[in-house]
């Protein structure tokens, strides 16, 4: 039973990376920088979930459904305004310089966000109500939280809906089009900066939906909270290949059950170090990860 237990975490935690991962990826692969301000827009995902539950629980709301389609709702809206001022603060004044100069501005706005909710919300965790809870019995010996379910559920629902906006709308095959050749796009009357503004805010909803998950799923949200999720996404993106939206899908889930195995196996104080070694080693055999393509550099 230990081993479905751990699987059932796996998928939990791969969700979430996967979910965080791919906006890493998006970015990465049409302007080829690294936002590395994206765990701070999952964390303030994750306390405007908390805000509006508690907004919601002073006026006397007790839906569950009303909770949680609220809750991602206004997220989503408030993180995809927050990603979109990112792209033209942070990265739109400064491309087409050296790419260590967009990196160290992202930095800043991580920092800025991370000060700002530490100065506005305090530094001390926050206790996020139990909004789901129970589980689902299957044997004497173990169950499955509803929490456990909702997760991956509301994570294949997003993915359908963002695989489906990618694959068949006229704004997606736009986004394509300027990950695979941003000036050709522009020759061919795509504007680029439109699209640029989008990826950005795609990346910021999927940063929210996950923040607001893994606030419910662990009961507690604080300021610093997107850091240590923030790395870990970013390295399952690698480890997909970054770039790859398939391979950030895949990434996400690679990590979330080496984790889980790595906690229940061998200790949870070397699961991050098992993680890691993981990365190392696929890098080594494959250095543009699971799905990556070897850039072709033309001369």
């Amino acid at each position: 039973m230990q081993l479905l237990e751990q699987i059932l975490n796996g998928i939990t935690l791969g969700s979430i990376y996967a979910l965080i991962a791919i906006g890493y990826t998006m970015v990465y692969g049409v302007i080829g920088m690294i936002n590395f301000a994206h765990g701070e827009v999952y964390m303030v995902g994750a306390f405007v979930g908390l805000i509006v539950m508690t907004i919601l629980s002073s006026i006397g709301a007790s839906l569950v459904p009303v909770y949680l389609i609220a809750m991602l709702l206004i997220a989503i809206l408030v993180s995809s305004v927050l990603g979109w001022s990112i792209e033209r603060v942070a990265y739109r004044p400064l491309r087409g310089k050296h790419r260590l100069i967009p990196l160290i501005s992202a930095i800043g706005m991580s920092f800025f966000l991370q000060n700002f909710m530490q100065l506005s919300q305090g530094p001390r965790p926050f206790a996020v109500k139990q909004l789901i809870p129970g589980s689902f019995t299957v044997s004497e010996s173990f169950s499955i939280s509803y929490m456990q379910i909702l997760i991956p559920v509301v994570t294949l629902v997003f993915m359908v809906l963002f695989t489906y906006f990618i694959s068949k709308t006229k704004l997606g095959v736009a986004c394509r089009a300027t990950e695979q050749d941003r000036r050709m796009a522009n020759l061919l009357g795509i504007n680029t900066d439109t699209i640029i503004s989008v990826i950005f805010v795609i990346g910021a909803s999927l940063a929210a939906v996950a923040g607001v998950l893994v606030s419910l799923y662990y009961g507690t949200v604080r300021d610093t909270m997107g850091f240590i999720i923030g790395i870990k996404a970013f390295t399952a993106a690698v480890l997909g290949g970054i770039g790859s939206i398939p391979g950030a899908m895949l990434g996400g889930f690679v990590l979330g059950f080496t984790e889980s195995f790595a906690s229940a196996y061998i200790g949870g104080d070397y699961k991050d170090i098992v993680s890691f070694v993981l990365l190392l080693l696929i890098l080594l055999v494959l250095p543009s990860g699971l799905l990556g393509k070897a850039e072709i550099e033309k001369v």
